[in-house]
């Protein structure tokens, strides 16, 4: 599983066109970022520090096709990037994030 973190009003445009086109972040880098589980927690810390109103993806990469691709990013380890929009039909689970946990925190409780 790979994972994607947006916000609560991304994930329900997205689940009304059936596809996530990426946040003003993805679009303007030309790819949507996305984690791996080893990965999430620090991406959550460093990108999504004192945000509220998150959710959390979980996707299948094998739904992705030669769209994803592993790229080299923080500290040359190689994350996830995907050239196409995010289909619906990709994200096994969505889980909204509590409000009053940080981020980094309720991801790491998500992932046990």
């Amino acid at each position: 599983m790979i994972y994607k973190l947006l916000t609560g009003t991304e994930w329900d445009a997205a689940r009304a066109a059936g596809h996530f086109a990426g946040s003003a972040v993805d679009r303007q880098d030309g790819f949507i970022h996305l984690s791996a589980a080893g990965q999430l927690v620090e991406t959550a810390r460093r990108h999504f520090a004192g945000a509220t109103g998150l959710t959390l993806l979980a996707v299948d990469p094998a739904a992705l096709g030669a769209a994803l691709r592993w790229e080299p990013s923080r500290g040359g380890e190689l994350f996830p990037h995907l050239y196409a929009a995010l289909p619906v039909a990709a994200v096994v689970e969505a889980h909204a994030l509590p409000a009053d946990v940080p981020a980094a925190d309720a991801v790491a409780r998500l992932l046990g």
